[in-house]
C-alpha cells in the first residue's frame, strides 16, 4: 500500500539539548545538515545529534562528537636541577600543558637542534612523554628541554630546561633493573588498529629487555621491536593477537618483569534488523534485532525519537519489540539501537497500521478457469481487507464459508462447471468477485517417441500426437538432455504445425545428439510428457596416446589406447604412415595382419631402414572407419646394408675416348642408411676382369670413363651396385653398352632442292657410300640469311631417306640450304649452302559477286575474275570445292534431283596455292552425292566420297 508522505524536516541537539536556531546566529540548516560559523571552542564541543521527522514519523541520526585540538603552553618557571650520582637511573619529568588531540614527545640536549638520541640507555616514553636514562654517565651532564607537538594543529612548545647534574659523593653501585615505563593491566584493542606497548627499566649495568606472550605463542612476524626493544607494535591487530604480554628487564644483577592484557573490543555491527511493515489494525507486530560486538551491546527501542518503555500493550527486553492488538496511534517510525562502551547504531523501520473495507481490486477471480475431469481445482479469495474480511463462496443455491478464503473441488465432474462468487465482509463494509469454471475431457499422448538407434548422419523424425478436448489450447515443446530445443537449431526442427501434433524432426543426427529427449505438451489445465532415448552409432572416435615402443632397420612396435567406441564396438584396426617420400598416408602390412578391436599393439613391417616415420591408426566398427589418431612422433628405422640396386643401366655417346655409363638413382628412401654412393663397373669385351669405380654423391646418375685406347663404338660390359655406411649392397644385372663414336667424315652429294608452294620447299641428295662412321640419319638446316639467325631451322631424317619438305616457311622468301649427316657423336661436315625461293602467296582476294542459275538439274555459276597482285602468284584456275574446277569465270554442273539443300565455295588455284573462298552459295533442293573436284586448268581430275554440308 503506498503512503503519500510529506517532505522530512530536521532538528538539531547538543549534548542533549535542543539547538534553537532561531536565536542562534552563528548556526544554519542547508537541507539537513548543520553549518557552525566562527567555531568556539568552548561553546561548540559537544555530542550532536540529528532528528529527522514529517507526517508519518520521525528517527534520530547516529550521534557525532565534535572536539577541538588544541596544546597550551607551559608555565613560565625555573626547573630545579636534577643531581645524581654516576651510574644511577633518573626521570626527567615533561609536564604536559593541557591539550587535545594526539601529542609526540621529544628532549633537547643543551641546545636546539640537537635532540636526544634514544637506544639501550635513553628513552622517551610517548605515553608519559617523560625521558628515562637507565644509567647515568658523565656525558650525560647539561641541560634538557621538552618539546611536545600537536599532531592535529601541529602546534609544538618547548619547556624550561632542566639541569642534570651528578653529585661528588660517590659512584652509584650495581643494582637490579627497577621498570619505570609500563603498560596498564588491560589494553582495549580494535580489529586492525596498532597497538603499541612501551617498556622500559632503569638499572646499572643497563638492563636488556625482551618480550614474551603469556601462552608461550612465538610472536607473528608483523609484530615489531622497536628503540633497544623499548617498543612493541603490534599492526593489523586481529583476534589471535589477544591476550597476555609479557616485559622483561634484566641485567647480571637480576631481572624484573611487568605484565598485561590486550582485550579485543569491536564496536556493534547490525546481523539481524527490521523491515518497513505494514499490519492491520489489531494484529500484533513482532520485531527483533541483533548486533554483535565486544564487549556484548545493549539494546534500546526509540519510536518518532523517543524511547519505548516495557508498558500495557507495548513489550521491550533486549532487542525484541512486541506490540499487541496495534491501533492507528501505533503507526510511525522505529529504530532500534544498539551500543557498547565502543560505539552506537540505529536502525530504522516503517510501521503502517491499515484499515479498510474488503477490495478484490487486482485480485478478482478468473473470469473463466478451465480444470481436467477427475483433478482438483482450488479457488482462493484473497482480498485486501484490514481488519480480515469473513468468507462465504455461492454457486446457485448452495453457500459455503471458508474460514481462510479457499474453496476446494475435488475429483471434479462436469456438475461441478458453472459460475461461483466470492462474499467478503469485515466491520468496515462488504465486496464479491466473481468467475466461471469449465471442466474438460484429459489431454492423452496417443502417439509418443519411442527410444531407437541411428547411424551418423541420418534424419528421423520423433512422433508426438495427442487427443483432447476441443475447447483446449494445446502446445508442444521439447527438451534434449534438460535443455529446451528451438527451431534455431539447424539439426532439429518442429514439424507437427497441429494442435493435435508436434513431432520433432533431428536432420543430419551427429552423435552428440544421444540422449534423453522429452515431448512436454501443455494445455490450460495440464501438462503431459512422453520420453524417448535416442542412442547414436558412428564410427569410433580417434585413438589416443600412439607410441613407437620399438625399432628396428625395417619394423615398429606400436601401442595406442582406445578412443570411444561411438555405440558399436571396435572391430579392427588400421595403421597408416608417413615419410617425406610418400604422397600422403599410406596403408601398411602390420602383425597381426588383421588387429582387432582388444588388440592395442602391433608391430609394422616391411618399413625401409633409416627412413623417418610418423603413425598414425584408425579404429573401424560396424558403421564404418573413425578419423585417425593424433600423429605419433617423428622415429627414424635403423640403418641397414643397401637392397637396391640401380635402375636402367645404360650409356654409350660422349666424346671420343669415353665410355658413358647412365643408371637410375636409388630414391633416398630406399638407401638404407648414411654415406650412400655407387660403384661403378666395366669392362671390354673379352676381357675378365671388372674395373671398379666408386661415387659418393648419393644422387648421382652419370659417369664418363676417358681413356685414349678405348677404340670408338666398342662394346663393354656395364654393371652399378650400391653401398653406405653399412656395407656393400647389390649390383645391377650386366648390360652392354659401347663407347663414343666419331662424327661422320664423308659429306651427301647431289643435293638440289625445288619450291614446292608459297610455304615449302623439297630438298633432295643422293645417300653417302659405305663409310667408317655410322651414320644415322641426315640433317638439313635452313636459315633465310646470315642476318637473320632466329629464323634458322633444321629437319632431320632416318639414313634410308634422300629427301625432306620443309614446311611453314615464308613465301616469296630466298631460303639457304645445306645437309650432312649424323650419329650420336654429331653431325659430319656440311655441304656449300644452296638457295632456293619460295613461291609467291596466292591472292588474298576471294572471288566476288558469284551468281548462279539452276534449270533442271544443271547449275550454272558466275563470279568476277581474280587479278593476282604483284607479290602474288598469278591466277591458274577456280576450284568449286563441290564437283569442278573452271578455268574461266564460269561453271556448269549437273546435279542429281533430290530434295536436301547445299553450300558452295569458290577458290582461285595458283602456283602459290589455294587462295580464300568466297562466301558461301546455298543451293536448294539438292541431296547428298560423291564429291568431285575438276582443276580446269590442268585437265585433272579427282574424285572423293564426301558429305556435303546440308543447311536447315
Amino acid at each position: 500500500m503506498k503512503v503519500q508522505t510529506s517532505q522530512p524536516r530536521y532538528r538539531w541537539s547538543l549534548n542533549g539539548t535542543l539547538i534553537n536556531l532561531g536565536l542562534d546566529r552563528r548556526r544554519r540548516l542547508s537541507g539537513g545538515n548543520l553549518i557552525i560559523s566562527n567555531l568556539d571552542r568552548y561553546q561548540d564541543v559537544g555530542m550532536y545529534q540529528c532528528m529527522a521527522y514529517n507526517t508519518v514519523g520521525a528517527i534520530l541520526s547516529r550521534r557525532a562528537s565534535l572536539q577541538f585540538a588544541y596544546l597550551d603552553h607551559f608555565k613560565v618557571h625555573t626547573r630545579s636541577a636534577v643531581s645524581v650520582r654516576e651510574g644511577q637511573g633518573v626521570v626527567l619529568l615533561c609536564g604536559t600543558p593541557t591539550s587535545s588531540g594526539d601529542l609526540t614527545y621529544a628532549w633537547v640536549f643543551n641546545e636546539y637542534p640537537y635532540f636526544v638520541q634514544q637506544d639501550s640507555r635513553r628513552f622517551v616514553s610517548q605515553q608519559t612523554g617523560n625521558l628515562y636514562i637507565a644509567k647515568v654517565e658523565p656525558s650525560d651532564v647539561g641541560n634538557y628541554t621538552c618539546v611536545v607537538m600537536n599532531s592535529i594543529t601541529k602546534g609544538k612548545v618547548h619547556s624550561s630546561p632542566t639541569s642534570l647534574i651528578l653529585r661528588t659523593d660517590g659512584v652509584m653501585g650495581e643494582y637490579e633493573p627497577k621498570i619505570e615505563v609500563n603498560f596498564p593491566d588491560n589494553v582495549p584493542a580494535a580489529k586492525g588498529s596498532t597497538v603499541t606497548l612501551e617498556c622500559f627499566a632503569l638499572g646499572n649495568p643497563v638492563p636488556e629487555i625482551t618480550w614474551r606472550r603469556a601462552n608461550g605463542v612465538p610472536f607473528p612476524s608483523k609484530v615489531k621491536m622497536k628503540y633497544s626493544n623499548a617498543v612493541l607494535e603490534i599492526p593489523s591487530f586481529q583476534q589471535d593477537d589477544t591476550g597476555g604480554y609479557e616485559c622483561v628487564a634484566e641485567n647480571k644483577m637480576g631481572k624484573n618483569t611487568a605484565a598485561g592484557r590486550i582485550a579485543f573490543y569491536a564496536k556493534p555491527q547490525w546481523i539481524q534488523t527490521m523491515k518497513d511493515t505494514a499490519l492491520a489494525i489489531e494484529e500484533r507486530l513482532y520485531w527483533e534485532c541483533r548486533a554483535n560486538g565486544k564487549p556484548k551491546p545493549s539494546y534500546i527501542w526509540l519510536k518518532n525519537g523517543q524511547q519505548l518503555l516495557s508498558e500495557g500493550r507495548i513489550h521491550v527486553e533486549d532487542g525484541v519489540l512486541s506490540v499487541s492488538v496495534l491501533t492507528l496511534s501505533d503507526a510511525g517510525m522505529y529504530q532500534c539501537v544498539a551500543e557498547n562502551k565502543h560505539g552506537i547504531i540505529y536502525f530504522a523501520a516503517e510501521l503502517m497500521v491499515l484499515a479498510s473495507p474488503p477490495d478484490f481490486t487486482g485480485n478478482v477471480l478468473r473470469a473463466l478457469l478451465k480444470a481436467k475431469a477427475g483433478t482438483t481445482v482450488t479457488l482462493d479469495c484473497k482480498p485486501k481487507a484490514y481488519p480480515t474480511a469473513s468468507i462465504l463462496w455461492k454457486k446457485g443455491n448452495l453457500i459455503t464459508l471458508s474460514p481462510d478464503g479457499t474453496l476446494r473441488l475435488a475429483n471434479l465432474s462436469k456438475s461441478d462447471a458453472g459460475s461461483y462468487t466470492c462474499f467478503a465482509r469485515n466491520r468496515f463494509g462488504m465486496s464479491s468477485t466473481t468467475g466461471r469454471l469449465l471442466v474438460t475431457d484429459p489431454t492423452r499422448i496417443i502417439q509418443g517417441p519411442v527410444d531407437m538407434e541411428i547411424i551418423v548422419g541420418e534424419s528421423i523424425v520423433l512422433p508426438c500426437q495427442v487427443s483432447s478436448d476441443p475447447v483446449l489450447d494445446v502446445s508442444f515443446s521439447w527438451a534434449f538432455n534438460g535443455h529446451l530445443i528451438t527451431n534455431g537449431d539447424g539439426h532439429f526442427e518442429l514439424v507437427g504445425g497441429q494442435r493435435t501434433a508436434g513431432d520433432l524432426m533431428i536432420r543430419n543426427i551427429q552423435l552428440y545428439h544421444a540422449g534423453k529427449y522429452i515431448c512436454v505438451v501443455d494445455t490450460d489445465v495440464e501438462s503431459l510428457s512422453a520420453v524417448a532415448v535416442l542412442i547414436v552409432k558412428g564410427p569410433p572416435s580417434p585413438p589416443d596416446s600412439v607410441t613407437v615402443e620399438e625399432v628396428t632397420d625395417s619394423t615398429a612396435q606400436l601401442a595406442w589406447s582406445p578412443g570411444r567406441d561411438n555405440g558399436s564396438p571396435i572391430s579392427n584396426y588400421l595403421i597408416q604412415t608417413r615419410t617425406l617420400f610418400t604422397v600422403g598416408w599410406q596403408r601398411v602390412n602390420a602383425v597381426p595382419e588383421v588387429i582387432d578391436g582388444s588388440t592395442l599393439t602391433a608391430t609394422v613391417v616391411d618399413l625401409n631402414a633409416w627412413v623417418e616415420y610418423e603413425f598414425r591408426v584408425l579404429a573401424k566398427n560396424s558403421v564404418g572407419v573413425g578419423e585417425p589418431s593424433p600423429v605419433s612422433v617423428k622415429t627414424r628405422t635403423e640403418d641397414a646394408v643397401p637392397d637396391a640396386a640401380p635402375g636402367d643401366v645404360g650409356g654409350g655417346g660422349g666424346s671420343r675416348s669415353e665410355l658413358v655409363i647412365t643408371w637410375e638413382p636409388v630414391p633416398e628412401e630406399l638407401q638404407n642408411g648414411e654415406s650412400f654412393g655407387y660403384i661403378i663397373a666395366f669392362r671390354a669385351f673379352g676381357e675378365v676382369s671388372w674395373t671398379h669405380v666408386a661415387t659418393s654423391a648419393p644422387g648421382a646418375s652419370r659417369y664418363v670413363y676417358r681413356n685414349e685406347s678405348i677404340a670408338p663404338f666398342s662394346p663393354f660390359h656395364v654393371k652399378v651396385g650400391t653401398y653406405n655406411s653399412k656395407g656393400q649392397g647389390p649390383f645391377s644385372p650386366v648390360v652392354t653398352i659401347y663407347s663414343a663414336e666419331t662424327e661422320p667424315s664423308g659429306m651427301p652429294a647431289g643435293v638440289w632442292a625445288r619450291s614446292v608452294s608459297a610455304s615449302e620447299i623439297e630438298v633432295n641428295w643422293q645417300a653417302l657410300p659405305i663409310t667408317p662412321e655410322r651414320v644415322l640419319g641426315y640433317e638439313v638446316v635452313y636459315w633465310e640469311d646470315d642476318t637473320k639467325p632466329e629464323t634458322m631451322g633444321k629437319v632431320r631424317v632416318h639414313w634410308n631417306h634422300t629427301s625432306v619438305t620443309v614446311h611453314s616457311l615464308a613465301g616469296n622468301t630466298q631460303y639457304f640450304l645445306t645437309v650432312s649427316a649424323f650419329n650420336t657423336a654429331g653431325t659430319g661436315p656440311f655441304l656449300p649452302a644452296i638457295n632456293v625461293t619460295t613461291k609467291k602467296p596466292p591472292p588474298a582476294q576471294p572471288p566476288l559477286n558469284v551468281e548462279w542459275t539452276l534449270i533442271g538439274s544443271q547449275l550454272s555459276l558466275y563470279w568476277e575474275p581474280v587479278v593476282a597482285m604483284e607479290s602474288e602468284s598469278e591466277v591458274t584456275g577456280y576450284q568449286v570445292s563441290f564437283s569442278t574446277v573452271a578455268s574461266n569465270s564460269t561453271a556448269e554442273l549437273s546435279l542429281a534431283e533430290n530434295d536436301d539443300d547445299y553450300i558452295i565455295r569458290i577458290q582461285t588455284l595458283s602456283e602459290g596455292g589455294l587462295g580464300p573462298a568466297s562466301d558461301p552459295i546455298q543451293i536448294h533442293k539438292l541431296s547428298k552425292f560423291g564429291f568431285h573436284r575438276v582443276e580446269v586448268g590442268e585437265e585433272v581430275l579427282q574424285e572423293t566420297v564426301a558429305e556435303w554440308e546440308s543447311l536447315t
